[in-house]
């Protein structure tokens, strides 16, 4: 299955629109580096697990999913609530 089947194109736009306005785009990387500068070193996440943490936070996330014994570590680190 290809990834653009997954959202319709009026559906990613919108979802585009709820972000909040004035967020540079490149700020998701900018939270990547912080995250990959303070905790890589010491614990050793991969560059997925930085993306992926650095995402929720970009989008203002209080809560974060996963399996992946990284990201939640990473993801508690950075005071997020990781379920389940």
């Amino acid at each position: 299955m290809r990834v653009e089947s997954l959202i319709s194109e009026p559906r990613y736009r919108s979802s585009r629109r709820m972000l909040p306005p004035g967020r540079p785009r490149l700020l998701r990387e900018k939270i990547a580096e912080r995250l990959s500068a303070r905790h890589t070193g010491a614990h050793g996440h991969r560059a997925f697990d930085v993306l992926h943490v650095a995402t929720a936070l970009h989008l203002g996330a209080r809560e974060f999913l996963t399996f992946d014994t990284s990201q939640r570590k990473l993801a508690a680190a950075e005071k997020l609530k990781v379920k389940p």
